[in-house]
């Protein structure tokens, strides 16, 4: 059992809810949560591979966003150095540090979406509603890993010939340029193949129908009522504040009431929830 083995539109809420709340919290509880939960199950879904990816992906907006939230932002208090008769405030700095993890979270977390969510289920929840847009979606998420995949057959296919034995910083780049030629042209034709191909087979056309493996079943809607109340219960306390804190003009931590203990708990339980999901179903593979 693994949470991508799921029906499409549980994925698709949970990553809604998950992404929605992460973008709207300031709290630093809510955003070491998600950022844990994002990193782990990048890890469950590839491996440790993925470690130096997020770390990467952490310490770049981690340096950028604190740098330039502190050197251009000087609201704040509490002044820890001047440069250049400009202040560094305690509270930019912190400010900055929260918006990296936030936005590191959403980063790994859309990187996750793009693992689950394969083409396939893309078209089955956009395909009747909006099929142009479900398409334009699919074929975006699926085109950089094409690129790359052709770009890489071009190299060998003009390794092969001989092409690559000169050597030179301009000879180096005329056929930099040549490949990239190459690729655009086959990524052209093959994209006016595939559109005459789909308007052949009436897609888009009113009354067309589709196939699909994708089922809904008591343990998809077990699951989805669990995410319904977790995020229910998440989302209102993002409206009425429970995941926000002040920065400006002083850093107060927020006080823990029983209700932020409830959104705290119950936003716990959905980022964790793929990783135990996956967890349990890897011990009752091996059983």
């Amino acid at each position: 059992m693994k949470f991508s083995d799921f029906h499409p539109i549980v994925n698709a809420v949970y990553f809604a809810v998950v992404i929605g709340v992460t973008i709207f919290s300031m709290s630093p509880y809510f955003l070491v949560l998600s950022l844990s939960g994002a990193f782990i199950y990048s890890l469950v879904l590839k491996g440790k591979k993925a470690m130096k990816q997020n770390i990467s992906i952490v310490f770049i907006t981690l340096v950028i966003m604190t740098g330039i939230n502190a050197l251009f932002t000087h609201n704040g208090e509490t002044v820890l150095f001047y440069i250049r008769h400009n202040r560094i405030t305690m509270e930019a700095v912190f400010f900055g540090i929260a918006s990296s993890v936030m936005l590191s979270s959403v980063i790994i977390l859309f990187d996750c979406f793009h693992v689950i969510m394969s083409e396939e289920k893309l078209i089955y929840l956009f395909g009747r509603i909006a099929p142009v847009f479900g398409l334009m979606v699919s074929m975006i998420f699926r085109f950089v890993p094409l690129l790359r995949c052709r770009f890489k057959e071009i190299q060998m296919g003009q390794a092969c010939m001989g092409r690559n034995a000169q050597t030179g910083v301009i000879w180096k780049i005329r056929q930099l340029l040549k490949e990239l030629s190459i690729l655009i042209a086959w990524s052209l034709e093959a994209s006016i193949e595939s559109a005459d191909s789909m308007a052949a087979r009436g897609y888009g056309l009113p009354g067309r129908s589709s196939f699909h493996l994708f089922k809904i079943t008591v343990q998809d809607v077990i699951l989805l009522i669990i995410v319904g109340v977790c995020g229910g219960i998440t989302v209102a306390g993002c409206i009425f504040g429970r995941t926000t804190m002040q920065y400006y003009p002083k850093l107060l931590v927020p006080a823990m009431a029983w209700k932020d203990i409830i959104c705290i708990s119950s936003f716990g339980i959905l980022v964790f929830m793929p990783s135990v999901i996956e967890y349990i179903g890897g011990h009752k593979w091996e059983r």
